[in-house]
């Protein structure tokens, strides 16, 4: 019975295919036409050998997106052919059984059907079909082909310009991608390095932190980056922000060191906050503040006569008189005396010259520890000028007894917010070291202290 179709409407064709025939594919069909107009190269010296065509096929494939799979197959094929296959005349095929396949490849037959189909698809081999559909040939007693089914290889020797056409692009592209990835990393380090010295400098602020955050997530997002395009534009905008940092730092030294010249050298007008001089009296009195002079009268008799002291304030003699009955070289200051500091703080110990320090031992000390929390000279002069030497003592040993994850930045960071909340009266040390003696590491350490009145407590 015949069936009759509208013109527009797709008929069904009554030819049946024959049993093991694959169905061809526009692509297949291209790739067959390659493998026709395949005349192979001279004999001799300048012929072409397959491993030339290998090498140039396994080059370029990194860079035409196949698969591992694909080219672990190809690259067995070439194992069954001769050089003379490639000469003018013959035909370079090879006709492995399907079994054979299976098993060298370690795939199951649907697998192996897929990976031939793939290759076929993409223009790499042209499939030679015998008439029963097996793959077989014979040669001749000088090794050359005769008759012969299976893989044809000629595709891949049409396309040997190309594939070392693309190799050598890919490696340019590489050593453009590998020039870009140095300079993200020049840049990255350059910045890092940059925030370090702000860190150190105690100049870390909110704009530092937003700079110090963009740069950290561009340079992250950089290493996964693998358009050059993209790359080169995000190396572009990094070395930018290295640049514009460098710069603010620059100006922000060169304000700090204008400044910090003025105020380190000027001679407070407080004689306790003199940098590094020591001059304590034995006998602390204001009413005893009066120097006698040897003083020659005109009839060269010698006499004593008293010299007035500098006229004070009745509010600075007072708080003058507090500091001192508060603080001793070896005493306590802030309920607290250097023995006990340095329990609390044990970074302390390694700098002391005695073992029985006071005050000023404990201040030096601190002076060389600084530089293990990356403290810069700057701030620790800022430091001594705002609190007194001996407080900025104990803050920056406070400081070095917290835990590295405390810091939210840096130990300067936090000394340098440590010295904002002094200036501005909201610093509270006396609190602060309470709060350090209750930690559970320290109430584990049995050792006593001495109060300010003298009475000796031990932690429980």
């Amino acid at each position: 019975m015949r069936t009759n179709c509208a013109p527009e409407a797709r008929c069904p064709s009554s030819a049946k295919r024959s049993a093991g025939m694959r169905r061809l594919s526009i692509a297949m069909l291209a790739t067959g036409k390659m493998a026709e107009e395949f005349k192979g190269g001279p004999e001799g010296q300048g012929a072409t050998r397959p491993g030339q065509v290998l090498a140039a096929f396994k080059a370029a494939a990194p860079y035409l997106g196949l698969t591992p799979r694909a080219v672990h197959t190809v690259d067995w094929l070439f194992t069954f052919t001769q050089p003379q296959d490639w000469t003018g005349g013959s035909r370079p095929i090879v006709w492995p059984s399907a079994a054979l396949q299976r098993e060298a490849l370690g795939l199951g037959a649907s697998q192996v059907k897929a990976i031939n189909r793939q290759l076929v698809e993409i223009g790499l081999v042209a499939m030679k079909d015998s008439p029963n559909g097996k793959r077989y040939g014979k040669r001749d007693g000088k090794g050359r082909i005769v008759e012969a089914y299976g893989f044809d290889l000629a595709p891949l020797h049409a396309r040997m310009a190309e594939f070392q056409a693309v190799a050598q692009r890919g490696r340019e592209e590489r050593e453009q991608m590998r020039r870009l990835r140095r300079r993200s990393t020049i840049a990255r380090n350059g910045l890092l390095q940059i925030l370090d010295t702000v860190s150190e400098q105690g100049l870390f602020d909110a704009t530092w932190q937003t700079v110090e955050a963009e740069g950290r997530a561009l340079a992250g997002a950089l290493r996964k980056v693998e358009q050059i395009d993209e790359m080169e534009l995000g190396v572009i905008s990094l070395e930018r922000r290295q640049l514009e940092a460098r710069e603010r730092l620059e100006k922000q030294l060169a304000a700090m060191a204008a400044g910090t010249v003025e105020s380190v050298n000027s001679d407070p007008m407080e004689p306790e906050n003199r940098p590094h001089q020591y001059n304590y009296k034995p006998k602390p009195n204001p009413e005893q503040e009066t120097v006698m002079a040897p003083n020659k009268s005109s009839l060269g008799v010698a006499s004593q006569v008293p010299e007035l002291a500098t006229p004070v304030s009745p509010e600075t003699a007072q708080r003058r008189q507090e500091e001192r009955t508060e603080r001793t070289d070896s005493g306590t200051l802030l309920r607290i005396n250097p023995d006990e500091l340095i329990r609390l703080a044990p970074r302390l110990k390694p700098y002391l010259r005695t073992p029985n320090p006071a005050w000023p031992d404990i201040v030096d000390a601190a002076d060389w520890l600084r530089h293990d929390l990356c403290i810069s000279k700057p701030l620790w002069a800022d430091a001594c000028l705002t609190m007194g030497r001996e407080k900025a003592a104990i803050a920056l040993a406070v400081v070095s007894a917290k835990p590295a994850g405390h810091f939210t930045s840096s130990p300067g960071s936090y000394f340098h917010g440590m010295v904002g909340r002094a200036k501005t009266g909201e610093l509270n040390l006396a609190r602060t070291i309470w709060g350090l003696r209750e930690n559970p590491h320290h109430k584990a350490d049995k050792a006593p202290y001495r109060s300010a009145s003298g009475t000796i407590f031990k932690n429980s």
